[in-house]
Protein backbone atom coordinates (compact mmCIF):
# COMPACT_ATOMS: atom_id res chain seq x y z
CA UNK A 1 0.00 0.00 0.00
CA UNK A 2 1.39 3.45 -1.08
CA UNK A 3 1.59 6.05 2.24
CA UNK A 4 1.26 10.10 1.47
CA UNK A 5 4.10 11.71 3.20
CA UNK A 6 2.65 14.49 5.64
CA UNK A 7 4.09 17.99 3.90
CA UNK A 8 6.75 19.47 6.61
CA UNK A 9 7.29 23.39 6.80
CA UNK A 10 10.35 23.61 4.84
CA UNK A 11 8.70 21.49 1.98
CA UNK A 12 5.71 24.40 2.23
CA UNK A 13 8.56 26.91 2.26
CA UNK A 14 10.14 25.89 -0.88
CA UNK A 15 6.73 25.33 -2.42
CA UNK A 16 6.08 28.91 -1.72
CA UNK A 17 9.34 30.04 -2.51
CA UNK A 18 9.21 28.46 -5.75
CA UNK A 19 5.80 30.04 -6.89
CA UNK A 20 6.97 33.01 -5.84
CA UNK A 21 10.09 33.07 -8.16
CA UNK A 22 7.59 31.96 -10.89
CA UNK A 23 5.44 34.87 -10.34
CA UNK A 24 8.65 37.21 -10.41
CA UNK A 25 10.05 35.76 -13.52
CA UNK A 26 6.55 35.86 -15.21
CA UNK A 27 6.04 39.45 -14.22
CA UNK A 28 9.80 40.28 -15.20
CA UNK A 29 8.93 38.90 -19.17
CA UNK A 30 5.58 40.37 -19.07
CA UNK A 31 6.14 44.50 -17.95
CA UNK A 32 9.45 44.49 -18.28
CA UNK A 33 12.46 45.38 -15.62
CA UNK A 34 11.85 49.15 -14.01
CA UNK A 35 15.43 50.80 -13.78
CA UNK A 36 17.49 48.11 -15.08
CA UNK A 37 20.64 49.57 -14.31
CA UNK A 38 19.49 49.71 -10.37
CA UNK A 39 18.43 46.58 -10.57
CA UNK A 40 21.25 44.84 -12.69
CA UNK A 41 23.77 46.22 -9.76
CA UNK A 42 21.56 44.86 -6.86
CA UNK A 43 21.03 41.58 -8.61
CA UNK A 44 25.41 41.84 -9.12
CA UNK A 45 26.07 42.76 -5.55
CA UNK A 46 23.28 39.74 -4.14
CA UNK A 47 25.31 36.95 -6.19
CA UNK A 48 28.97 38.35 -4.90
CA UNK A 49 27.29 38.28 -1.43
CA UNK A 50 26.21 34.81 -1.89
CA UNK A 51 29.78 33.63 -3.30
CA UNK A 52 31.13 36.06 -0.18
CA UNK A 53 32.51 32.23 1.38
CA UNK A 54 31.84 28.78 2.79
CA UNK A 55 28.27 28.68 4.82
CA UNK A 56 28.43 29.61 9.17
CA UNK A 57 28.30 26.31 10.64
CA UNK A 58 25.07 25.71 13.38
CA UNK A 59 21.92 26.15 10.59
CA UNK A 60 23.12 29.94 10.49
CA UNK A 61 22.40 32.55 7.25
CA UNK A 62 25.15 31.37 4.94
CA UNK A 63 25.04 34.03 2.79
CA UNK A 64 24.49 37.55 5.15
CA UNK A 65 25.76 40.18 2.93
CA UNK A 66 23.63 38.65 -0.37
CA UNK A 67 20.46 38.65 2.56
CA UNK A 68 21.66 42.33 3.49
CA UNK A 69 22.21 43.54 -0.26
CA UNK A 70 18.53 41.97 -0.87
CA UNK A 71 17.00 43.34 1.88
CA UNK A 72 18.44 46.86 0.72
CA UNK A 73 16.40 46.68 -2.51
CA UNK A 74 13.43 45.56 -0.60
CA UNK A 75 13.48 49.15 1.49
CA UNK A 76 14.65 51.43 -1.44
CA UNK A 77 12.64 54.53 -1.93
CA UNK A 78 14.37 57.60 -3.66
CA UNK A 79 18.15 57.02 -4.92
CA UNK A 80 20.24 59.54 -4.57
CA UNK A 81 17.11 62.00 -4.89
CA UNK A 82 15.20 60.46 -8.07
CA UNK A 83 12.37 58.30 -6.79
CA UNK A 84 12.71 54.62 -7.86
CA UNK A 85 9.55 52.56 -9.15
CA UNK A 86 10.24 49.00 -8.77
CA UNK A 87 7.53 46.80 -6.70
CA UNK A 88 6.93 43.70 -4.71
CA UNK A 89 7.37 41.44 -7.63
CA UNK A 90 10.85 43.18 -8.99
CA UNK A 91 12.31 42.70 -5.23
CA UNK A 92 11.48 39.02 -5.65
CA UNK A 93 12.81 38.65 -9.38
CA UNK A 94 16.31 40.46 -8.29
CA UNK A 95 16.37 38.20 -5.36
CA UNK A 96 16.26 35.17 -7.24
CA UNK A 97 18.47 36.28 -10.44
CA UNK A 98 20.82 37.00 -8.17
CA UNK A 99 21.12 34.04 -5.74
CA UNK A 100 20.84 32.05 -8.86
CA UNK A 101 23.89 33.54 -10.32
CA UNK A 102 25.82 33.41 -7.02
CA UNK A 103 24.86 29.58 -6.50
CA UNK A 104 25.76 29.07 -10.10
CA UNK A 105 29.59 30.27 -9.56
CA UNK A 106 29.58 28.28 -6.36
CA UNK A 107 28.64 25.22 -7.53
CA UNK A 108 31.50 25.44 -10.83
CA UNK A 109 34.43 26.51 -8.11
CA UNK A 110 33.51 23.85 -6.25
CA UNK A 111 33.64 21.31 -9.08
CA UNK A 112 36.68 23.19 -10.00
CA UNK A 113 38.07 22.82 -6.69
CA UNK A 114 37.52 19.30 -6.08
CA UNK A 115 38.91 18.54 -9.81
CA UNK A 116 42.03 20.41 -8.83
CA UNK A 117 42.23 18.91 -5.32
CA UNK A 118 41.11 15.29 -5.88
CA UNK A 119 39.25 15.18 -2.86
CA UNK A 120 35.71 16.66 -1.29
CA UNK A 121 35.46 20.67 -0.53
CA UNK A 122 33.28 22.27 2.06
CA UNK A 123 29.56 21.61 1.17
CA UNK A 124 28.15 23.97 -0.73
CA UNK A 125 24.36 25.14 0.67
CA UNK A 126 21.05 23.53 0.10
CA UNK A 127 17.79 25.55 -1.08
CA UNK A 128 16.34 25.95 2.33
CA UNK A 129 18.42 29.35 2.58
CA UNK A 130 17.89 30.71 -0.57
CA UNK A 131 13.91 29.73 -0.14
CA UNK A 132 13.59 31.38 2.92
CA UNK A 133 15.90 34.75 1.65
CA UNK A 134 13.70 34.97 -1.31
CA UNK A 135 10.06 34.90 1.00
CA UNK A 136 11.93 37.13 3.91
CA UNK A 137 12.82 39.89 1.25
CA UNK A 138 9.51 39.82 -0.42
CA UNK A 139 7.33 40.30 2.68
CA UNK A 140 9.75 42.96 3.29
CA UNK A 141 8.98 44.36 0.34
CA UNK A 142 5.24 43.98 0.41
CA UNK A 143 4.82 45.57 3.75
CA UNK A 144 7.24 49.19 2.17
CA UNK A 145 6.95 49.20 -1.09
CA UNK A 146 3.12 49.57 -1.60
CA UNK A 147 3.71 52.24 0.82
CA UNK A 148 6.21 54.45 -1.15
CA UNK A 149 4.73 53.93 -4.85
CA UNK A 150 1.41 54.91 -3.14
CA UNK A 151 2.95 58.31 -1.89
CA UNK A 152 2.19 57.80 1.62
CA UNK A 153 6.29 58.12 2.93
CA UNK A 154 6.41 61.40 1.10
CA UNK A 155 4.56 63.11 3.80
CA UNK A 156 6.63 61.63 6.42
CA UNK A 157 9.21 63.48 8.18
CA UNK A 158 12.61 62.31 8.10
CA UNK A 159 12.21 60.10 11.84
CA UNK A 160 9.09 58.97 10.79
CA UNK A 161 10.27 57.52 7.54
CA UNK A 162 13.63 55.99 9.18
CA UNK A 163 11.13 54.55 12.02
CA UNK A 164 8.97 52.93 9.37
CA UNK A 165 11.89 51.39 7.71
CA UNK A 166 13.72 50.30 11.35
CA UNK A 167 10.33 48.44 11.84
CA UNK A 168 9.95 46.97 8.53
CA UNK A 169 13.30 45.69 9.33
CA UNK A 170 13.44 44.09 12.53
CA UNK A 171 9.50 42.69 11.25
CA UNK A 172 11.92 40.95 8.45
CA UNK A 173 14.69 39.50 10.61
CA UNK A 174 11.96 37.94 12.89
CA UNK A 175 10.07 36.29 9.89
CA UNK A 176 13.57 35.26 9.01
CA UNK A 177 14.06 33.84 12.48
CA UNK A 178 10.50 32.08 12.74
CA UNK A 179 10.99 29.88 8.67
CA UNK A 180 14.39 29.38 9.92
CA UNK A 181 13.26 27.92 13.11
CA UNK A 182 10.95 26.12 10.84
CA UNK A 183 13.35 24.66 8.14
CA UNK A 184 15.84 23.54 11.49
CA UNK A 185 13.01 21.27 13.29
CA UNK A 186 12.01 19.62 10.63
CA UNK A 187 15.82 19.21 9.33
CA UNK A 188 17.53 17.88 12.63
CA UNK A 189 14.45 17.08 14.59
CA UNK A 190 13.98 19.58 17.34
CA UNK A 191 11.37 20.97 18.64
CA UNK A 192 9.75 23.88 17.37
CA UNK A 193 9.53 25.90 20.43
CA UNK A 194 14.24 25.34 20.99
CA UNK A 195 14.51 25.24 17.24
CA UNK A 196 13.44 29.33 17.27
CA UNK A 197 14.78 29.75 20.12
CA UNK A 198 18.37 28.81 18.73
CA UNK A 199 17.14 31.45 15.75
CA UNK A 200 16.59 34.06 18.23
CA UNK A 201 19.91 34.12 19.38
CA UNK A 202 21.12 34.08 16.20
CA UNK A 203 19.26 36.84 15.50
CA UNK A 204 21.04 38.84 18.35
CA UNK A 205 24.38 38.00 16.57
CA UNK A 206 24.77 37.79 12.69
CA UNK A 207 21.13 38.05 12.00
CA UNK A 208 21.00 41.85 13.75
CA UNK A 209 24.10 42.85 11.59
CA UNK A 210 22.42 41.57 8.68
CA UNK A 211 19.05 43.34 9.33
CA UNK A 212 21.16 46.53 10.64
CA UNK A 213 23.19 46.57 6.98
CA UNK A 214 20.11 45.93 5.43
CA UNK A 215 18.40 49.02 6.59
CA UNK A 216 21.53 51.29 6.32
CA UNK A 217 22.25 50.38 2.63
CA UNK A 218 18.47 51.45 1.83
CA UNK A 219 19.38 54.67 3.62
CA UNK A 220 22.45 55.49 2.47
CA UNK A 221 21.72 54.82 -1.29
CA UNK A 222 18.90 56.60 -1.15
CA UNK A 223 21.01 59.74 -0.49
CA UNK A 224 24.77 58.91 -1.98
CA UNK A 225 23.63 56.60 -5.06
CA UNK A 226 24.89 52.80 -5.77
CA UNK A 227 28.62 53.24 -5.00
CA UNK A 228 27.41 53.17 -0.89
CA UNK A 229 26.51 49.55 -1.46
CA UNK A 230 29.95 47.61 -1.78
CA UNK A 231 31.20 50.17 0.90
CA UNK A 232 29.04 49.28 3.19
CA UNK A 233 28.97 45.66 2.91
CA UNK A 234 32.58 45.72 4.25
CA UNK A 235 31.70 45.90 8.02
CA UNK A 236 28.84 42.82 7.40
CA UNK A 237 31.82 40.66 5.90
CA UNK A 238 34.55 41.29 8.63
CA UNK A 239 31.49 40.37 11.62
CA UNK A 240 30.92 37.49 8.95
CA UNK A 241 34.83 36.70 9.13
CA UNK A 242 34.36 36.84 13.10
CA UNK A 243 31.76 34.55 13.45
CA UNK A 244 33.49 32.08 11.21
CA UNK A 245 36.55 32.04 12.71
CA UNK A 246 34.56 31.77 16.38
CA UNK A 247 33.29 28.77 14.60
CA UNK A 248 36.79 27.60 13.56
CA UNK A 249 37.38 27.40 17.52
CA UNK A 250 34.14 25.58 18.72
CA UNK A 251 35.32 22.86 16.14
CA UNK A 252 38.54 22.68 17.38
CA UNK A 253 37.13 22.60 21.00
CA UNK A 254 34.82 19.88 19.96
CA UNK A 255 37.65 17.70 18.34
CA UNK A 256 39.95 18.44 21.62
CA UNK A 257 36.71 17.19 23.61
CA UNK A 258 36.02 14.28 21.56
CA UNK A 259 40.18 13.13 21.84
CA UNK A 260 39.85 13.45 25.66
CA UNK A 261 36.51 11.16 26.12
CA UNK A 262 38.79 8.70 24.29
CA UNK A 263 41.32 8.32 27.20
CA UNK A 264 39.46 6.13 29.26
CA UNK A 265 38.91 3.44 26.25
CA UNK A 266 42.42 3.15 25.56
CA UNK A 267 43.39 2.70 29.44
CA UNK A 268 40.75 0.10 29.19
CA UNK A 269 38.31 1.69 31.66
CA UNK A 270 35.22 1.90 29.57
CA UNK A 271 34.22 -0.57 26.70
CA UNK A 272 35.06 1.21 23.16
CA UNK A 273 32.88 3.57 21.58
CA UNK A 274 30.70 3.99 25.37
CA UNK A 275 31.37 7.49 25.38
CA UNK A 276 30.17 8.32 22.28
CA UNK A 277 27.27 5.92 22.10
CA UNK A 278 26.11 7.80 25.59
CA UNK A 279 26.23 11.22 23.64
CA UNK A 280 24.32 9.93 21.04
CA UNK A 281 21.55 8.61 23.46
CA UNK A 282 21.50 11.98 25.48
CA UNK A 283 21.43 14.03 22.78
CA UNK A 284 18.50 12.01 21.34
CA UNK A 285 16.61 12.55 24.93
CA UNK A 286 17.80 16.34 24.93
CA UNK A 287 16.28 16.44 21.49
CA UNK A 288 13.21 14.62 22.69
CA UNK A 289 12.71 16.99 25.81
CA UNK A 290 13.21 20.47 23.82
CA UNK A 291 16.63 21.20 24.44
CA UNK A 292 18.02 23.90 21.89
CA UNK A 293 21.17 23.52 19.69
CA UNK A 294 23.80 25.09 21.83
CA UNK A 295 22.21 23.43 25.69
CA UNK A 296 22.82 20.28 23.06
CA UNK A 297 25.91 21.21 22.11
CA UNK A 298 27.28 21.70 26.11
CA UNK A 299 24.98 18.03 26.94
CA UNK A 300 27.09 16.36 24.35
CA UNK A 301 30.72 17.61 25.78
CA UNK A 302 29.49 16.66 29.20
CA UNK A 303 28.11 13.37 28.18
CA UNK A 304 31.22 12.46 25.97
CA UNK A 305 33.48 13.64 29.01
CA UNK A 306 31.35 12.02 32.03
CA UNK A 307 33.47 8.90 32.60
CA UNK A 308 37.00 10.70 32.91
CA UNK A 309 36.72 9.54 36.83
CA UNK A 310 37.61 6.76 36.29
CA UNK A 311 41.49 7.75 35.27
CA UNK A 312 41.68 8.53 39.40
CA UNK A 313 40.48 4.49 40.13
CA UNK A 314 43.16 2.14 40.82
CA UNK A 315 41.26 -0.75 39.57
CA UNK A 316 39.10 -0.24 36.86
CA UNK A 317 35.38 -0.99 37.47
CA UNK A 318 34.40 -4.24 35.76
CA UNK A 319 33.15 -3.38 32.08
CA UNK A 320 33.31 0.23 32.97
CA UNK A 321 29.52 -0.19 34.41
CA UNK A 322 29.86 2.90 36.97
CA UNK A 323 25.68 2.43 36.91
CA UNK A 324 26.79 -0.31 38.66
CA UNK A 325 28.07 0.60 41.57
CA UNK A 326 26.70 2.61 45.09
CA UNK A 327 25.80 5.88 44.62
CA UNK A 328 28.43 7.06 46.86
CA UNK A 329 30.93 5.70 44.69
CA UNK A 330 29.18 6.92 41.82
CA UNK A 331 29.12 10.50 43.14
CA UNK A 332 32.80 10.34 43.80
CA UNK A 333 34.22 9.24 40.30
CA UNK A 334 31.90 12.46 38.86
CA UNK A 335 33.02 14.39 41.17
CA UNK A 336 36.75 13.79 40.76
CA UNK A 337 35.94 14.00 36.82
CA UNK A 338 34.41 17.30 37.11
CA UNK A 339 37.70 18.67 38.86
CA UNK A 340 39.72 17.83 35.77
CA UNK A 341 37.25 18.82 33.11
CA UNK A 342 37.07 22.32 34.59
CA UNK A 343 40.75 22.69 34.07
CA UNK A 344 40.13 22.28 30.14
CA UNK A 345 38.71 25.64 29.59
CA UNK A 346 35.53 24.35 28.51
CA UNK A 347 32.12 26.27 29.33
CA UNK A 348 31.35 26.25 33.30
CA UNK A 349 28.05 24.68 32.72
CA UNK A 350 29.96 21.18 31.27
CA UNK A 351 31.87 20.31 34.26
CA UNK A 352 28.63 21.80 36.61
CA UNK A 353 26.45 19.02 34.57
CA UNK A 354 29.45 15.96 35.12
CA UNK A 355 29.92 17.26 38.88
CA UNK A 356 25.89 16.45 39.80
CA UNK A 357 25.32 13.15 36.94
CA UNK A 358 25.28 10.63 40.10
CA UNK A 359 23.35 13.43 42.97
CA UNK A 360 19.79 11.74 43.35
CA UNK A 361 16.74 13.40 41.94
CA UNK A 362 15.13 13.53 45.16
CA UNK A 363 16.02 15.67 48.39
CA UNK A 364 15.95 13.56 51.64
CA UNK A 365 12.29 14.46 52.30
CA UNK A 366 10.98 13.28 48.96
CA UNK A 367 10.96 16.60 46.80
CA UNK A 368 12.26 16.85 43.52
CA UNK A 369 16.19 18.59 43.87
CA UNK A 370 15.19 22.04 41.23
CA UNK A 371 18.69 22.77 41.49
CA UNK A 372 19.88 19.16 39.49
CA UNK A 373 20.63 20.10 35.64
CA UNK A 374 18.37 18.51 33.60
CA UNK A 375 21.46 17.62 31.19
CA UNK A 376 22.82 15.58 34.32
CA UNK A 377 19.74 13.51 34.40
CA UNK A 378 19.70 12.78 31.32
CA UNK A 379 23.51 11.66 30.94
CA UNK A 380 22.83 9.28 34.26
CA UNK A 381 19.78 7.62 32.21
CA UNK A 382 22.22 7.49 29.00
CA UNK A 383 25.28 6.29 30.56
CA UNK A 384 22.97 3.63 32.77
CA UNK A 385 20.49 2.23 29.72
CA UNK A 386 24.63 1.60 27.76
CA UNK A 387 25.79 -0.23 30.92
CA UNK A 388 23.23 -2.47 31.40
CA UNK A 389 22.71 -3.19 27.18
CA UNK A 390 26.45 -3.68 27.40
CA UNK A 391 26.01 -6.01 30.18
CA UNK A 392 23.07 -7.70 28.11
CA UNK A 393 24.66 -8.18 24.73
CA UNK A 394 27.77 -9.85 27.48
CA UNK A 395 25.29 -12.57 28.91
CA UNK A 396 22.29 -12.66 26.27
CA UNK A 397 20.96 -16.16 28.21
CA UNK A 398 21.29 -14.68 31.96
CA UNK A 399 17.50 -13.27 31.42
CA UNK A 400 18.09 -9.86 32.12
CA UNK A 401 15.89 -7.10 32.44
CA UNK A 402 15.12 -4.97 29.24
CA UNK A 403 17.43 -1.85 30.17
CA UNK A 404 14.56 0.40 30.30
CA UNK A 405 12.40 -1.58 32.50
CA UNK A 406 15.65 -2.34 35.21
CA UNK A 407 15.97 1.52 34.93
CA UNK A 408 12.17 2.26 36.02
CA UNK A 409 13.36 0.06 39.56
CA UNK A 410 14.81 2.87 40.61
CA UNK A 411 12.45 5.78 38.94
CA UNK A 412 12.35 8.93 40.93
CA UNK A 413 15.40 8.60 43.03
CA UNK A 414 18.11 7.67 40.89
CA UNK A 415 16.74 8.17 37.66
CA UNK A 416 14.21 10.56 36.58
CA UNK A 417 10.83 9.50 35.33
CA UNK A 418 10.22 12.28 32.91
CA UNK A 419 13.57 11.51 30.95
CA UNK A 420 13.04 7.57 31.66
CA UNK A 421 9.86 8.20 29.56
CA UNK A 422 11.44 10.01 27.22
CA UNK A 423 13.34 6.78 26.55
CA UNK A 424 11.05 4.84 26.86
CA UNK A 425 9.08 7.02 23.76
CA UNK A 426 12.55 6.24 21.83
CA UNK A 427 12.72 3.01 22.22
CA UNK A 428 8.97 2.28 21.24
CA UNK A 429 9.65 4.44 18.34
CA UNK A 430 12.86 3.17 16.95
CA UNK A 431 11.30 -0.87 16.92
CA UNK A 432 8.27 0.48 14.91
CA UNK A 433 7.70 -0.44 11.63
CA UNK A 434 8.63 1.89 8.44
CA UNK A 435 5.63 3.54 5.64
CA UNK A 436 5.60 0.99 3.18
CA UNK A 437 5.93 2.06 -0.07
CA UNK A 438 5.83 0.80 -3.99
CA UNK A 439 7.38 1.75 -7.20
CA UNK A 440 10.69 3.38 -7.30
CA UNK A 441 10.37 4.83 -3.88
CA UNK A 442 9.82 1.29 -2.47
CA UNK A 443 14.10 0.73 -2.26
CA UNK A 444 14.38 2.01 0.71
CA UNK A 445 11.98 2.32 3.89
CA UNK A 446 11.05 5.31 5.13
CA UNK A 447 10.79 6.19 8.45
CA UNK A 448 7.84 8.10 10.00
CA UNK A 449 9.01 11.87 10.65
CA UNK A 450 8.62 13.38 14.84
CA UNK A 451 8.87 10.89 17.48
CA UNK A 452 9.56 7.39 15.17
CA UNK A 453 11.63 9.39 12.89
CA UNK A 454 13.75 10.65 16.67
CA UNK A 455 13.77 7.38 17.75
CA UNK A 456 14.77 5.57 14.56
CA UNK A 457 17.59 7.83 14.56
CA UNK A 458 18.48 7.22 17.84
CA UNK A 459 18.58 3.43 17.32
CA UNK A 460 21.06 3.59 14.18
CA UNK A 461 23.51 5.91 16.07
CA UNK A 462 23.44 3.35 19.39
CA UNK A 463 23.83 0.45 16.84
CA UNK A 464 26.52 1.92 14.87
CA UNK A 465 28.18 2.38 18.34
CA UNK A 466 27.74 -1.04 19.26
CA UNK A 467 30.26 -2.39 21.95
CA UNK A 468 33.43 -3.67 20.39
CA UNK A 469 32.93 -1.83 17.15
CA UNK A 470 33.29 1.52 17.68
CA UNK A 471 31.24 4.39 17.18
CA UNK A 472 30.45 6.88 14.45
CA UNK A 473 28.68 9.44 14.28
Amino acid sequence: MRTRRRPVPADLLLAAAVALGAAAVLHALVDGVAQGGVALAFAGLVALGQCAGPPLPGDREPAPVATAVALAYALLGPLHGLPTTHGVLQVAAVTLAGTLAGLGVQFAGHRLLAAVRHRPTVPLPGPDAAARRLVTVAFAALLFQPLYNSGVTDRMPGPAYGALLAGVAALAGLGDAVLAAAQQGSRTGLRYAAALDDQLHALLGIGSAQVATGLLLSLLAGEAGLWALPVFCLPLLLAQASFRRAAAVRATTGQTIETLARATEIAGYTTPGHARRVADTACALGRELGLGSRELTLLEYAALMHDIGQLSLVEPVPGGATALLADGEQQRIARLGSEVIQRTGVPRQVWQQVARLADPCRLADGRHDPTLPLASRIIRVANAHDDLRTAAADRPRAGLLDPVEHLRLDAGHGYDPVVLDALARLAAAATAPPAVRTGAAARRPEWPRGARGRGRAWLDAVVAGRPGGGATR
